[in-house]
């Protein structure tokens, strides 16, 4: 089996992993990846990672961290790539990173109605706290 090879985001590779998002359904209406994206290169942008299988972009994490808790979004997994543990290396990656500045806990958030990717995170350990999650914008992307 072909490595994956993980590397810091270029912004070369905006499109790709764009597009990346797009196979796995990460974009939602109200938010902008690019915007998302220009966001994550403000704030610890070499924690936003992708992965390559033959110098094709197949996966991407993006963590981040504001001295409390670590959090994580856009893990993504191309669909023809699944099954090989791609995931589960890009989550080693994002922890390690948090877990070398400091960061005691990791959060994130799931639809609740996507069960197999709760069960993925299930696996790595991760459990549901009981807690209520909530947002507000302070700036529309659409």
């Amino acid at each position: 089996m072909t490595p994956l090879v993980v590397r810091p985001f270029r912004s070369t590779d905006e499109d790709t992993v764009i597009e990346l998002w797009k196979r796995c359904e990460l974009i939602v209406p109200w938010n902008d990846p690019s915007r998302d994206i220009a966001r994550k290169l403000r704030v610890n942008p070499e924690w936003f990672l992708v992965g390559l299988v033959e110098k094709r972009i197949v996966a991407s994490v993006m963590a981040g961290y504001e001295g409390h808790r670590g959090w994580i979004n856009y893990l993504a997994v191309c669909p023809d790539m699944r099954g090989r543990k791609f995931g589960r290396i890009m989550m080693g990656e994002a922890e390690r990173s948090l877990r070398s500045a400091g960061c005691p806990k990791v959060n994130l958030q799931i639809r609740a109605s996507n069960r197999a990717v709760i069960a993925f995170y299930e696996r790595l350990g991760y459990s549901v706290d009981d807690v209520v999650s909530m947002g507000r914008r302070l700036e529309r992307d659409d």
